[in-house]
This record gives structure tokens, sequence and C-alpha cells, in this order.
């Protein structure tokens, strides 16, 4: 079973950076694809941004030209670079691996696994 910690969340004012990694317990090299969510308050778990083992990328649009996913398999580590932070990307991001594909879209399955989460907040 694959484990995942993500750390780096924390308080940050708007227009400023932050990034967060997430730490796989075992080598992420033949995981098709990982992924960062985010959930609000109040609000549904939203995909923000998916990269393939082939180094693909994709984004939620609310956070295209800010954020930057990337994965370092020899460090069996994802990272997201948050730049340009604004309120609304307050919420807590949550790493997943192991990501399916359905027509254009990106899904978790049941063997998806999932890390605790790491706190954002952005102060306006």
């Amino acid at each position: 079973q694959l484990q995942l910690v993500e750390s780096g969340g924390g308080l940050v004012q708007a227009g400023g950076s932050l990034r967060l990694s997430c730490a796989a317990s075992k080598s992420i090299f033949s995981i098709n694809a990982m992924g960062w969510y985010r959930q609000a308050p109040g609000k549904q778990r939203e995909l923000v941004a998916v990269i393939t083992s082939g180094g693909s990328t994709n984004y939620a649009d609310s956070v295209k030209g800010r954020f930057t996913i990337s994965r370092d398999n020899a460090k069996k580590t994802v990272y997201l670079q948050m730049n340009s932070l604004k309120p609304e990307d307050t919420a807590i991001y949550y790493c997943a691996g192991d990501l399916v594909m359905y027509g254009s879209r990106w899904y978790p399955t049941l063997n998806t696994s999932w890390g605790q989460g790491t706190k954002v907040t952005v102060s306006s």
C-alpha cells in the first residue's frame, strides 16, 4: 500500500508563493498518474493538477498559469509550486497516487492512495 505524506502548507498573503511536497513510501516510477486535490470549507474536493509517469501535466482552469506540478521519481516526491496565490486558493490540499483517465478527465479509484492533507491559508 502506497503511503503519502504532504508538507509545505501554511499561511501566506495574497500574491505570495508556497511549495507543497508529497513524499511517497515507495517508488512512484510506475504509477501512471499522481495529482493534487483541494477541498475548501463547505465545498467538494476538486482536482487541481495531475502529472503522468511520462511527465504530462493537466491543471484546473482556476490555477493554470499559477501552479506547477512536478515529480522527482528518485526522491519519490511530487511537488506543487503555487504562485500568485489568491484567497480563494485557501483549502486543505491532498496528494493522490494512482489516478485513472476516463474520457478526458482524471478520477480516483478504490486503488488510489491519499495523504492526510496540508492546510493552505491565503490572507487578503
